[in-house]
């Protein structure tokens, strides 16, 4: 028999150089501190839909590119957004944005998504920037400081202890 009681918190994310995978690899670390949530990670390009259906809670996190969401998030949601249309309504979600200088327009349009989904905002969007100006900056391989990834480790704790507690 399974446990019926056992929360899902679904992090869905896309990393081209790096800095959004350690995020959201911290965040995961953070919410797996809760046993009474279970941690899905998935890249976007293999999430859906019944990804979304099947949890209780989401993380999306991508880098800004070009002032935006990464294109494979877009893909994402996408491909996922009808099939989840007032079928998610409340659940919780929170978002994380790694960007060179700013972020504030990818978690705008993650914003408007979720909007729709009618999902709830649980925390201010968690953007780490990278301060990446140059296009050598831009495409080399990151490494996100230590205190960065703290904040994202406490994102997961706080988000998945919130969830197994039932706040939201």
């Amino acid at each position: 028999m399974t446990d019926t009681s056992r929360k899902t918190l679904l992090l869905v994310y896309h990393s081209w150089t790096g800095a959004t995978e350690q995020m959201i690899q911290a965040v995961a670390r953070g919410a797996a501190s809760e046993p009474d949530v279970a941690v899905r990670l998935l890249r976007a390009p293999d999430a859906g839909p019944d990804d979304l259906l099947a949890a209780d809670g989401y993380i999306f996190a991508t880098p800004e590119n070009l002032a935006a969401i990464a294109g494979l998030m877009k893909d994402f949601f996408d491909r996922s957004y009808y099939g989840a249309l007032d079928r998610i309504n409340g659940r919780p979600y929170a978002s994380l944005i790694c960007a060179g200088s700013d972020g504030s327009n990818a978690a705008r349009q993650i914003a408007r998504i979720a909007t729709g989904w009618r999902l709830r905002e649980i925390a201010p969007p968690l953007i780490i920037c990278t301060h990446a100006q140059t296009t050598e900056a831009i495409l080399a391989p990151k490494t996100v400081p230590a205190s960065e990834l703290e904040k994202g480790e406490e994102l997961g704790a706080a988000f998945a202890t919130g969830l197994g507690m039932g706040a939201f």
